[in-house]
């Protein structure tokens, strides 16, 4: 496979591009109108998240002497760090998120070190619990922007309705019936045509992509200079360490399909990786970044192990970065379209939490405990944040977050009722336990 010529790497490199790309961009749309920010902002976060795509690809699979796995992974912004991302814009300011990202990413590289260790507190019951509350979560947004758009003109038309449900209809239609490649783009296709659909309907406008530049250069801090808020910085640093147990299991995925014996050093290295990729992520105003299982599903498809393909789908993300109109171009999505994606996508977390809670043995009274007491707290605290309107503001804004909370419960109470378990869990044990991953991402 190293024989490609550089023509073949780059279109292998254009097809996994391809194949991340809905995934890519689809958090930069969610996120970006949800905490306030306008049609040419969103723009710049969509380039400057493809641009710190592929320099985090490139940093994990090129690497160094103490970074990255050095195997053929993309890596892309989590799925799992919208919910959070959108409450603390909304409650603590833009800022607040890339100085919690930054943070988490600090506290990534230092657990890596110690992951083995850390992994036993965060056992299938305590990860399916926190993914299927971020999930849950997330459903009102879906169904918002299925509707058109919270406090939008004609919400909940007919027209809005009707785009949303053909968009959620071919994703299904696809999945059914599709194989292989199409199959993992289904979501990027379904966007495109519900747009298509929306364009005929007189709900689409080139305007903005008619004022983009072609071409601009990255900028550090875009959005401001960031700022650490102590709740902030323990909401993503949560997510963060779901990402790592997904991400390990990525890794060993990934070297089963590319035939290595992956050690413990390699998936040190790997997690590192990602920690400076978060790191770097909030200094440039983007995202948290984890490695794409999807990715890995084509590289077994294609059986090209080789890392120069996805080396060249790095470069490709960094080029797709520096041109804002083809930024602008993915903004003209109509919101309804993206409602309708949302559904199956955020319902799709909700699929992986479950799965991750179906490696629970649900005969043991005391893991349905942690299950409903978690589970309860965080939707209860996310839907009605109000109850907690006597505290103070400090602890209000952690109360308010019921990923946290329910997080936080979850890891307390599985201490409670499985210390022992905990206590006598073995390193292989847990590396093994990281064989989940959200494949919607």
């Amino acid at each position: 496979m190293n024989s490609l010529n550089p023509i073949k790497i780059g279109t292998l490199g254009f097809q996994h591009v391809l194949a991340m790309y809905a995934g890519a961009v689809i958090v930069p749309l969610i996120v970006g109108p949800a905490i306030g920010l306008n049609a040419q902002q969103l723009a710049y976060l969509i380039s400057i998240d493809l641009f710190t795509c592929g320099i985090a690809t490139l940093l994990q699979v090129i690497g160094g002497k103490h970074f990255g796995i050095k195997l053929p992974v993309i890596l892309g912004c989590t799925f799992t760090a919208v919910g959070p991302m959108i409450a603390i814009g909304n409650l603590q300011g833009i800022t607040s998120i890339y100085g919690a990202i930054i943070a988490s990413g600090v506290v990534v590289m230092i657990l890596s070190q110690f992951m083995s260790k850390i992994m036993r507190f965060f056992p299938p019951v305590v990860t399916g619990s926190v993914v299927t509350i971020i999930g849950v979560s997330l459903i009102p947004v879906a169904m918002n922007n299925a509707a058109g758009g919270q406090g939008a003109e004609g919400f909940g038309s007919l027209q809005n309705l009707f785009l949303a449900a053909l968009t959620f209809i071919l994703i299904i239609a696809m999945n059914r019936f599709f194989k292989g490649y199409m199959k993992a783009i289904s979501v990027l296709l379904a966007l495109v045509a519900g747009t298509l659909v929306a364009f005929f309907m007189g709900f689409v406008s080139f305007a903005e992509v008619g004022k983009a530049d072609w071409f601009h250069l990255v900028q550090p801090f875009y959005f401001g200079i960031p700022t650490f808020n102590f709740s902030a910085i323990l909401t993503m640093t949560l997510v963060a360490i779901v990402s790592m147990i997904e991400s390990t299991g990525v890794f060993l995925a990934i070297g089963d399909v590319c035939e290595k014996k992956l050690e413990s050093r390699d998936i040190k290295k790997g997690l590192r990786a990602e920690g400076l990729a978060c790191v770097i992520g909030g200094v440039f105003n983007s995202f948290p970044y984890t490695s794409f299982s999807q990715n890995v599903g084509l590289v077994a498809l294609t059986k090209v192990k080789t890392r120069n393909v996805v080396v060249a789908a790095g470069v490709i993300l960094m080029v797709l970065g520096l041109l804002p109109k083809v930024a602008a171009l993915t903004t003209i999505i109509p919101t309804a379209v993206l409602g309708g994606a949302m559904i199956t996508m955020f319902g799709m977390v909700i699929s992986s939490g479950i799965r991750m809670l179906s490696k629970v043995d649900f005969t043991n009274n005391e893991n349905l405990l942690i299950i409903a007491c978690s589970v309860g707290i965080g939707l209860g605290s996310a839907v009605v944040p109000a109850i907690y309107g006597g505290l103070p503001s400090g602890i209000r804004l952690l109360a308010e977050n019921g990923i946290v909370l329910g997080s936080l419960t979850a890891i307390v109470l599985n201490v409670v009722f499985n210390f022992n378990d905990i206590k006598s869990a073995k390193t292989e044990e847990v590396m093994q336990s990281g064989e989940h991953s959200i494949e919607i991402m």
